[in-house]
């Protein structure tokens, strides 16, 4: 089963029309409205022309079709009346929830009229369309697999009517026929898939492994790592081009840019730095794409410093600004020091010292990528965060916390070391912005505060 199978892309123009649920439950960083206009986005992105919308507030989803059954002939008649080819659902549906939606289209519009996706399935086919190494196409074949696996009986069914096959819905009356002893079609399918895991999952740990020497090698030669971070179409490629001139590809859409670049670039001392672009952010990011590519986002997880990149011309700067901090504390990098850099200076409507920004983005850089604007404070900054003062501390570090004593060794300097009852004893400098990670099993807090 090929990729375009598994999570059939369609072509350019195709018509679009979007549903979005605003559930009262749940936490969300962005109202409907707003949540809709980026799903608008990303069918853009995806080839499709938008013909409308329709959005519901519901205390919990529906059980049965996620959205109401009055909800869903509104639906069905705006499809009729706009002439949509997909219809795109804001959340993410179960795998009930599609079966169930796809017999009511089916029954009203036509059997395979109208193909349904949700906001998962739209990110999926963005990421594999614009995927262009061998690491980044594995990664989003990976989580398409696994997207794909819980949803097998609804999709063994929409890929028989698009063979032409005659034998109705996998799992009900009519089914698909047996291929072997007792054996259907759709668990074949699953055994397949599984299989298929099974071996981009090794191969992706072979990639992460190379990974963790490279990076083991980058500290031992103790060249500092920066990542860049932000919401996808933030500006984080315009950024790296002009730091480093990596010529990286840079358009005014979603998701640009999936594979990660490092370049090599020189603070104003001299001194060379590592920087890496990373995979742009959304919210509601697909949990299958947060774990395939985790070889890739280990990239962030390791880095001595980030900068996050944020469009400050953006009316939902600050939620694309918590969404960003909320994906960090998932791969656990929500520690690591950060530089908030607002970027797009050039679109905003007033110069910056009269605008009014929130006091959560904490001492900001001002900058435009695109006209090159503020680089040389970004690179002070840069230079500033990487190499300020070591502190002096003594540390006991329980055994169970290696990873903490391995990290005083690569990026501080031990003065003595001796191994105690409950761990390892420390005494030496350490960067200032590492202290956070060592407060916790600090013995001196004087010989801290003296130095800082």
């Amino acid at each position: 089963m090929s990729n375009n199978e598994t999570l059939a892309t369609k072509a350019p123009q195709e018509k679009a029309f979007l549903i979005g649920v605003d559930i009262q439950k749940e936490r969300s960083l962005l109202s409907i409205e707003d949540s809709l206009e980026e799903l608008s986005m990303l069918a853009e992105t995806a080839g499709m022309e938008v013909v409308g919308e329709l959005f519901q507030k519901l205390q919990s989803p529906h059980r049965v079709t996620y959205i109401g059954s009055g909800k869903v002939d509104e639906v069905i008649a705006m499809i009729e009346e706009t002439e949509a080819d997909v219809a795109i659902f804001d959340n993410e549906l179960s795998a009930r929830h599609l079966r169930e939606l796809e017999e009511r289209f089916d029954e009203k519009i036509g059997a395979g009229k109208v193909q349904i996706l949700d906001r998962t399935a739209l990110i999926l086919n963005i990421f594999a369309a614009h995927a262009s190494t061998r690491e980044g196409k594995m990664q989003v074949e990976l989580a398409q697999y696994q997207y794909l696996l819980p949803r097998l009986t609804r999709a063994w069914s929409h890929l028989g009517r698009q063979a032409g096959g005659g034998g109705g819905r996998a799992g009900g009356a009519g089914g698909v026929g047996l291929r072997g002893p007792g054996e259907t079609q759709l668990e074949i399918d699953r055994r397949e898939i599984l299989s298929k895991i099974g071996q981009l999952k090794k191969d992706l740990d072979k990639v992460r492994a190379h990974r963790s020497r490279y990076r083991k090698t980058r500290k031992m030669n103790k060249i500092p790592v920066v990542a860049l971070v932000g919401y996808t179409n933030a500006g984080k490629s315009t950024l790296l081009n002009h730091l480093s001139d990596a010529n990286v590809y840079v358009a005014d859409q979603l998701f640009a840019t999936l594979d990660p670049t490092t370049r090599r670039i020189k603070t104003p001392s001299g001194t060379e730095v590592l920087i890496s672009d990373t995979v742009g952010f959304i919210q509601k990011l697909p949990t299958q794409l947060i774990a395939a590519f985790r070889a890739t986002l280990e990239e962030i997880a390791e880095a001595d410093l980030l900068i996050h990149v944020i469009d400050s011309s953006h009316p939902n700067a600050l939620a694309q600004h918590h969404s960003v901090l909320d994906t960090l504390a998932d791969i656990e990098a929500d520690q690591i020091p950060k530089i908030t850099v607002l970027n797009k200076i050039d679109k905003l409507p007033l110069p910056v010292e009269k605008m009014k920004f929130s006091p959560e983005f904490y001492r900001p850089i001002f900058i435009s990528a695109k006209r090159a604007i503020g680089i040389d404070n970004l690179l002070e900054t840069i230079e500033s965060a990487l190499f300020e003062k070591y502190s002096t501390i003594e540390v006991e570090i329980p055994f169970a916390e290696g990873k903490l004593t391995s990290m005083f060794h690569t990026h501080g300097k031990v003065n003595n070391l001796e191994h105690t009852g409950n761990g390892v004893k420390i005494t030496g400098q350490i960067p200032a912005h590492f202290l956070p990670f060592f407060q916790p099993y600090i013995i001196d807090q004087q010989a801290v505060e003296k130095d800082s």
